[in-house]
């Protein structure tokens, strides 16, 4: 069986500017402050003691026992948070959404991400303690990004509306949406335990929020994860003075902008609003605005004047809300925070923060590509050995990989490159005789020359194509594996859901992530079920 390594930069899924950072290209350097390398963390380690503002341990970690009360949390979680009293204790953080039954793969892969690096930094610094943390983004307001998952090609999906932040979401009407995830797992054993980890999430919490945080900690409680919604006054308070130097002097927006500058070459991922924070209530979530001294809440009759808006802050931090902008320098206020594992679209936009974290004084943390996994099964392993192919082959774009394979089956060459260099410089000849002569004539051999290479070309276009069909059933077998590899042909991890590969292997599924996934490694992992 092949066992091929596939490195992020080759797979080619990732954007320039993620393959530019994995290879620390210099020019992107001045954009964050150190690469993940594990000596790297002791200096940032460092750095985090020294600017980190101990005193708000005691508010994170009662914040954290308050959200866990209602929560059966492991002895390791309980330890962990524990340890967030101890100046010696750091964290290492992912985010996502609250996707339904935690919508893509991608969604263990980064949790995974965090709980390896936190073994393998105690390992290398015995001397601290290092807690995984998932950043619930309860604050989120988009529903239509969250609000179903896929399972077998089958969309299964929450039908509602919503227009506040998705964690103080109810979680009424989701007994419909089991109902039918029940019909589509069928009988079995781990199809009970998926229905009964459904049923006890979201039927048995009365938020949104509350019912992913008991999810996640059923699946990875076990490893000491720590699960934080950040939709927490407490939180807030402490985020208030760098709410008010938004409000005031649009910081962010103007460091941001600046930063976007060093960013030209490449894609921008997000640009700044003039404020980069939200008002937000049960039921609704909309920009703050300034105009001509007033602070209009977009959509609403709602207005305040300096004075009042600061007095609201003063009285109210949790109507506050950062938005994507703003929300890493809000984790990182409030986390003793060393590193945050993202994917590539995340990392893409914490490029353009860090001058923004310098004008607020906070650490701006090492970013930390989250893992990428494809996960198959043995007889697909199997039919890649006899197609003769190689787990690279698979990465492939479908046409360039069909094109190669005919070209290995055929027993000639399937170009017509010789021929077309022969024509080259028979024409050149002619073209060296043709300017001895008047323009008409030079102008009659370059369209001949353009003629005829064009006709070789349409000849090899169907030269390929009669060779497709003559190997036909060899090329439909390699198309009907890659796209069960490939959904879409685009990634599994941004498809499919844990749910269809647990039905098939049970807890093995997470066993094999938390085995195989290396944080620190830049390789694509394939992982054979």
């Amino acid at each position: 069986m092949p066992s091929d390594c596939i490195s992020y930069q080759s797979s080619g899924y990732f954007t320039p500017l993620i393959v530019d950072y994995l290879n620390q290209k210099d020019t992107l350097k001045p954009l964050y402050n150190r690469f993940p390398t594990l000596p790297n963390f002791k200096a940032q380690i460092e750095e985090k003691h020294r600017r980190y503002n101990h005193t708000y341990r005691s508010i994170l970690a009662e914040t954290l026992e308050k959200q866990y009360a209602g929560i059966d949390a492991s002895v390791l979680t309980k330890q962990n948070i524990a340890a967030l009293w101890e100046d010696t204790t750091y964290t290492v953080t992912t985010g996502h959404q609250l996707n339904l039954f935690t919508g893509p793969l991608y969604f263990l892969y980064k949790i995974v991400s965090a709980i390896n690096l936190a073994k393998q930094l105690k390992a290398e610094y015995p001397g601290y303690n290092f807690v995984p943390v998932y950043w619930m983004a309860t604050e989120d307001h988009d529903f239509e990004e969250i609000n179903y998952f896929n399972f077998r090609n089958k969309k299964i999906k929450w039908p509602r509306e919503s227009s506040g932040p998705v964690g103080r979401l109810s979680t009424e009407g989701l007994d419909a949406v089991l109902e039918v995830f029940s019909k589509e797992l069928g009988p079995g054993n781990n199809a009970r335990w998926l229905k009964d980890l459904f049923e006890n999430a979201y039927l048995k919490h009365i938020t949104l929020a509350d019912a992913t945080r008991y999810l996640a900690n059923e699946l990875f409680g076990d490893h000491g994860l720590v699960i934080i919604d950040a939709d927490a006054p407490k939180l807030k308070k402490l985020f208030a003075p760098h709410v008010k130097e938004e409000l005031l002097h649009q910081t962010s927006h103007h460091k941001v902008a600046e930063t976007a500058e060093l960013l030209k070459d490449y894609n921008i991922q997000v640009n700044p609003r003039e404020i980069n924070l939200f008002y937000i209530e049960d039921n609704l979530r909309e920009r703050i605005i300034l105009r001509d001294g007033v602070y209009y809440i977009n959509n609403t009759e709602l207005t305040f004047s300096e004075s009042k808006i600061l007095q609201l802050l003063e009285e109210h931090p949790e109507r506050f809300s950062p938005n994507v902008i703003t929300r890493p320098l809000y984790q990182e206020v409030i986390l003793p925070n060393l590193c945050y594992i993202g994917g590539g679209g995340e990392l893409a936009y914490w490029l353009e923060l860090k001058s923004s974290f310098e004008a607020s004084q906070v650490p701006f943390p090492m970013l930390l590509l989250r893992n990428s996994v494809l996960l198959a099964t043995q007889k697909q392993a199997d039919k890649l050995d006899k197609l003769g192919l190689t787990w690279t082959d698979m990465f492939s774009r479908q046409h360039e990989l069909l094109n190669k394979k005919v070209q290995l089956f055929s027993e000639f060459q399937l170009n017509f490159s010789e021929q077309k260099q022969y024509l080259q410089e028979q024409f050149a000849k002619l073209n060296a005789i043709a300017a001895k002569t008047d323009a008409s004539f030079t102008g009659a051999v370059k369209a001949q020359q353009v003629k005829q290479i064009k006709g070789l070309e349409n000849l090899e276009k169907r030269l390929l194509k009669a060779e497709k069909r003559k190997h036909a059933e060899q090329l439909e077998r390699i198309t009907a594996l890659q796209n069960e590899l490939f959904p879409a042909q685009s990634l599994q991890e941004r498809k499919a859901n844990f749910a269809e590969f647990y039905l098939e292997h049970d807890g093995k599924l997470l066993d094999e992530l938390l085995r195989s996934l290396k944080p620190l490694e830049q390789e694509f992992n394939v992982i054979i079920l």
